[in-house]
C-alpha cells in the first residue's frame, strides 16, 4: 500500500509526530510565522505565511528530526557513539543533539559544504571529517565508518524518527496559520515534506502539499511519476542544502501518499528569492531555505496560487555572508534590479564626484565603482571605470546611465543586466 510498510500501517502518523513534539519541545524553538503582504501581491496569493525555520536552533529545522531520533537511543548506543553524513544543516542538529544528550558524534560532509556551517558543527563539538564530492560519496562512508566502528547512523531523512521530527513543523503551521490552503516545502532527501505532509494530510482540511526541488536537482517527479525511485546521476544547483539525487524507500513511500506535486525552479530564481527575502522580510535565507519561495514567485511553474493562503517553510539560513552577498547580487540581476555598466571617464578622479552625485540624485545605489584594466579599444586619454548599480527596475537604471552619459567627461560604454 502507498505510504505504508506493507501491512497497511503508515509508516509515520501524525500521532508520531505529536510524540516527537512532546520528545523535543524543550530543546526546539517555536519558530515565528511572519505573513508577508509583498509576496502574496507578487505571488497572487490572498496570503502568504513565511515559517522561519532560520531563526532555529543551529539555523534550521534539522535539530527537531535530530533530537527525536537521538533522544530514544539505548544507553549502549549511546555509549557508542553516534555518526552521521549530511551536507551542512543536519550535521548541526546532530552535533547540538550530541551536546545535550551527551553523545559523541562524528560527522561526514561533502567537499561543498559551506565553511560556515563545517565550524558551527564544530563548534556543538562534533568531530567533522570531509570526504566526498557530493553527499552520496560521503554518505556511503559514513555507513562504512558505522559498520567499522559500531557507532549509530543517523540519517539524515530517511528515518521514521527523523520524519516524524521534521513533521512538528506542520503542527505549529496548523496553529499559526490556520486559513493554510496549500504549502511549500524543499525536497532533498524528502524528510522535511514526508514529516509536514503526513500532518497537514491528516488534518481537518485539505491542505495541498507541494514540493520545490532546483531544476539541477529535480529527482523527485519524474520518481513519483514513474510510481519508483529515479536517482540522478549528478546534481548541478547553487541550492547545496538540497542537492540530493535520490529519495529513499521511507520518505519516498511517505510522499507517495502525502505530495500532491513537485515543481522546479532555476538557481537564478532561487538567487532572486534570497535577496527578496532579505529585503522585504529581513530574513536571511541560505539558498534551499529560499527555494520555496522562488516556487510562489516564479512565472515558470504551473502552480496556481491565485486567492490561496500559502505556507512558505524557510528552512534554514546558514549562509557565508559572502556568499549570500553575491547571491543577493545575482537575485538582483534577475530582477533587473542591478546592472553593470563600463564608463569612459575624462579627468580622472577629480570627476569621480560628479558621477557619484549624478547617481545619488537619480535615487540609485552605487554598489562598485573602481578603475578598470585599460583594453585595447580603450581611448589612451580616458580612464575606464566600472560601475555596479543598485535600482527599482531596468528603466530606472536606464535613466540613471542616461545620466552619466550626458555628463561631460564622461561614456557609457557598455551596460549589462545580466
Amino acid at each position: 500500500m502507498s505510504g505504508a510498510d506493507g501491512t497497511g500501517e503508515r509508516l509515520v502518523t501524525r500521532a508520531d509526530v505529536e510524540t516527537a513534539r512532546e520528545r523535543i519541545d524543550d530543546v526546539v524553538n517555536r519558530t515565528p510565522l511572519d505573513t508577508s503582504r509583498t509576496f502574496a501581491d507578487l505571488s497572487g496569493a490572498a496570503s502568504v505565511g513565511l515559517k522561519l525555520e532560520n531563526v532555529q536552533r543551529t539555523g534550521s529545522f534539522k535539530i527537531r528530526g535530530a533530537y527525536n531520533k537521538m533522544a530514544q537511543l539505548s544507553a549502549a548506543e549511546r555509549e557508542a557513539g553516534v555518526i552521521s553524513s549530511s551536507a551542512g544543516n543536519h550535521a548541526q542538529g546532530v552535533a547540538l543533539a550530541g551536546q545535550l544528550l551527551d553523545i559523541d558524534t562524528t560527522i561526514v560532509v561533502p567537499e561543498v559544504t559551506p565553511a560556515a556551517k563545517i565550524e558551527a558543527t564544530r563548534g556543538y563539538g562534533a568531530e567533522v571529517v570531509v570526504e566526498g564530492d557530493i553527499y552520496e560519496r560521503s554518505y556511503e562512508f559514513a555507513i562504512e565508518r558505522a559498520d567499522e566502528t559500531g557507532a549509530t547512523f543517523v540519517h539524515p531523512f530517511d528515518d521514521e524518527a527523523i520524519v516524524a521530527g521534521q513533521g512538528t513543523i506542520g503542527l505549529e503551521l496548523l496553529e499559526q496559520y490556520p486559513e493554510i490552503d496549500t504549502v511549500l516545502v524543499a525536497i532533498g532527501g524528502g524528510g522535511l515534506i514526508s514529516g509536514i505532509g503526513t500532518v497537514l494530510k491528516a488534518a481537518e482540511r485539505d491542505v495541498r502539499v507541494i514540493g520545490v526541488q532546483p531544476k539541477g536537482a529535480a529527482h523527485a517527479k519524474p520518481s513519483l511519476v514513474a510510481d519508483e525511485i529515479r536517482e540522478l546521476s549528478g546534481v548541478d544547483t547553487v541550492a547545496e542544502g538540497i542537492a540530493d539525487t535520490r529519495m529513499l524507500e521511507t520518505t519516498f513511500a511517505i510522499a507517495r501518499e502525502v505530495v500532491d506535486d513537485v515543481v522546479s525552479v532555476s538557481d537564478r530564481e532561487i538567487a532572486a528569492a534570497v535577496a527578496l527575502l532579505a529585503e522585504r522580510a529581513k530574513a536571511v535565507a541560505e539558498s534551499a531555505g529560499a527555494t520555496p519561495l522562488a516556487a510562489a514567485l516564479s512565472d515558470e511553474t504551473d502552480l496556481n496560487l491565485e486567492g490561496e493562503h500559502v505556507g512558505v517553510i524557510v528552512s534554514g539560513g546558514n549562509v557565508n555572508l559572502t556568499e549570500h552577498a553575491e547571491l543577493a547580487r545575482t537575485g538582483l540581476h534577475e530582477l533587473e534590479r542591478y546592472v553593470e555598466a563600463r564608463l569612459a571617464v575624462s579627468g580622472w578622479p577629480t570627476r569621480v564626484r560628479e558621477v557619484v552625485e549624478t547617481i545619488e540624485s537619480e535615487g540609485a545605489e552605487l554598489d562598485v565603482l573602481e578603475r578598470a584594466r585599460r583594453t585595447s579599444v580603450d581611448e589612451p586619454n580616458r580612464v575606464p571605470v566600472t560601475v555596479g548599480l543598485e535600482g527599482s527596475g531596468p528603466e530606472h537604471l536606464e535613466g540613471v546611465l542616461d545620466g552619466l552619459n550626458s555628463l561631460e567627461g564622461v561614456s557609457v560604454l557598455e551596460r549589462s543586466f545580466d
